[in-house]
């Protein structure tokens, strides 16, 4: 990271990057698409895309860890559990970062909205999807192998939506009910957003300074927002998640669309 690069980022900044990361965290603890609010507020600034991508794991890893810790307190999800999950999660996050660091997007950029258009109409047709806890279709062992690769090399090479895929795939596969399947997916999350983040550091593209700021603000909103699912449970957490889920579907679409970048 040079010192223009800093540079691009003023200090007078700094407070809105804080309240950027305060209000992602709250949300993406919630509900997931925090990466909806950071991500263009950083490629607000004149520094590289990689960079930019790097800077937001950075943040993203102060929320997602704190969430997991707190979900992991209030007893909704064992970490220990999580384990075969999160280490195949780390694998696909580590081939997934190397891909963005040398390939294009475009596809998944046109594809990902539509998978999400795909979430949020399930969700509406099946008011009581997640509510509670069903049948497992999918043994637990090989949801991890396939989840945690799949997923962890998408939040590696792209991001936008991550959580959500987690969530609705935990509901499907595993029968985990919304507010379990929330909890366990922001400890994937934290596992996929460090491994990232370390690997954009080897490579020297992450703004340290500022993403520390987005990150404070993201551990208070997480902490916030955990704290509220844990206590209001499932009939809170859908509709901010179908909210989220097709804000990111209207935003992606008309990214991959309209020719931005």
């Amino acid at each position: 990271m040079t010192a223009a690069t800093l540079s691009a980022i003023p200090y007078w900044s700094f407070p809105l990057l804080f309240v950027t990361g305060l209000i992602a965290g709250f949300v993406d603890s919630i509900a997931g698409g925090g990466g909806l609010i950071t991500v263009p507020v950083l490629f607000c600034f004149n520094i590289p895309r990689q960079i930019a991508l790097g800077t937001n794991k950075l943040q993203a890893s102060f929320g997602s860890g704190s969430a997991a810790w707190h979900y992991s307190a209030a007893k909704i999800v064992s970490p220990r559990e999580c384990i075969r999950g999160a280490f195949f999660t780390v694998v696909g996050a580590v081939a997934g970062t190397r891909c963005v660091q040398a390939l294009p997007d475009e596809l998944l950029r046109r594809l990902i909205p539509l998978l999400l258009l795909v979430i949020a109409a399930y969700m509406i047709l099946r008011p009581a999807f997640g509510e509670k806890e069903a049948r497992a279709v999918m043994p637990a062992a090989w949801f991890d192998v396939l989840a945690g690769l799949g997923l962890g090399f998408y939040d590696g090479f792209l991001g936008p939506g991550t959580g959500s895929f987690w969530v609705v795939a935990l509901i499907l596969c595993r029968g985990f009910n919304l507010t379990k399947a929330t909890g366990w997916t922001k400890v994937m999350n934290f596992a996929s957003n460090a491994t990232s983040l370390a690997v954009f550091a080897i490579a020297n593209q992450v703004c340290y300074l500022p993403g520390l700021v987005m990150g404070v603000g993201q551990l208070l909103g997480a902490r916030a927002g955990s704290r509220l699912v844990a206590a209001r449970g499932v009939k809170f957490i859908r509709p901010i998640f179908l909210t989220m889920v097709l804000a990111l579907v209207l935003k992606l679409l008309y990214d991959a669309f309209s020719g931005a970048h």
